[in-house]
């Protein structure tokens, strides 16, 4: 009887515990509070690289691409890092009209050409923007680049931090001009074929190029592919898709946010969630890319976005949601 006790004893020791994340009532536990968000589709989580939640809460798919909204600044930033890495571009310094070349406008205002890569992935270009309010006027214009070089400076190069979709846009046109190549063509060779991703057609200028900033479609499950690819600091297996310091830089404050306060790097704004430091990108409506390197985490929330209500709140009551049920379950 004594040898049966110490080696059922000695098997208790050796068999592997169940991490709390993963446990049912820990699952059972963040859909309740999920489901309280009512604009919530989907809810992905991954702890060291494997998905330890998965909530498709209205039927959406997590395969199913859907329009991430402003959330495609983060996935046009990494394309930017691939195109300095594939000498597209020669660095974040380079000016921008250097790339963007005949797409420069006669009439841009004076002054454009010191706008760099690195102000654009900031957004710090000291043009007037063209979001908020802006916005309708640009993307009915016939000709968005121009449109966007023709603003007046509301500030310098490198100063604050002005959210603008023609900033964005004017990577994508650069990118576009230097390669030869659609940015569709480019994030399906860079981001899709290494990540083994499904990259859809989205929206594109009176020109013909892609938007950049906004209305890309992507998967929740293909979000966090590039959630893990930074947190890899670039590198899927054996390859590196940026170059070295490529994350360290994007993940670096800059400007900060009018709405949130939060700063923000290339294409990220950083966050601390219960005294972890975060990283994230959003979009319209609740659409969030959020990641934790030292818990080595990665989250995914895609949202309905036609709702009215203002986006603040709802990001304020996503990010409660990884605050309180998702981060101390993996400590």
């Amino acid at each position: 009887m004594h040898w049966f006790f110490s080696w059922s004893l000695a098997l208790l020791l050796l068999a592997p515990t169940v991490c709390h994340a993963q446990s049912a009532d820990w699952q059972a536990s963040v859909e309740r509070e999920a489901t309280q968000l009512d604009r919530l589709h989907t809810l992905i989580v991954v702890h060291q690289g494997e998905e330890i939640l998965a909530l498709d809460l209205r039927s959406q798919g997590l395969d199913t691409p859907a329009n991430i909204k402003s959330l495609s600044k983060t996935v046009l930033a990494a394309l930017v890092g691939m195109g300095i890495k594939n000498n597209v571009f020669e660095g974040t310094d380079q000016p921008v009209v250097e790339p963007l070349g005949n797409r420069v406008p006669a009439k841009a205002t004076d002054g454009v050409e010191r706008i760099t890569l690195g102000h654009l992935l900031s957004l710090q270009a000291g043009l007037q923007r063209t979001s908020g309010g802006n916005y309708g006027h640009w993307v009915v214009s016939d000709n968005w680049v121009s449109h966007v070089l023709t603003r007046p400076f509301v500030d310098e190069p490198g100063g604050r931090m002005l959210y603008s979709s023609g900033s964005s846009h004017l990577l994508s046109a650069a990118l576009t001009e230097s390669s030869g190549r659609s940015t569709l063509a480019l994030a399906r060779e860079w981001l899709g074929e290494p990540l083994e991703i499904d990259i859809p057609a989205w929206d594109r200028d009176p020109q013909g190029i892609y938007f950049g900033g906004n209305n890309m479609l992507m998967s929740p499950r293909n979000l966090v592919k590039i959630g893990e690819l930074y947190r890899n600091q670039g590198r899927v297996g054996d390859q590196l898709l940026f170059e070295e310091d490529w994350v360290e830089q994007s993940w670096t404050g800059r400007g900060e946010s009018a709405y949130t306060d939060d700063p923000y790097g290339y294409g990220w704004f950083l966050r601390p969630l219960a005294g972890e430091m975060g990283y994230y990108g959003r979009g319209f409506g609740g659409q969030v890319l959020y990641v934790v390197p030292s818990l080595e985490l990665t989250v995914v929330m895609t949202s309905d976005p036609t709702p009215l209500s203002p986006g603040s709140r709802y990001l304020r009551q996503q990010f409660q949601l990884i605050e309180d049920h998702v981060v101390p379950a993996l400590r």
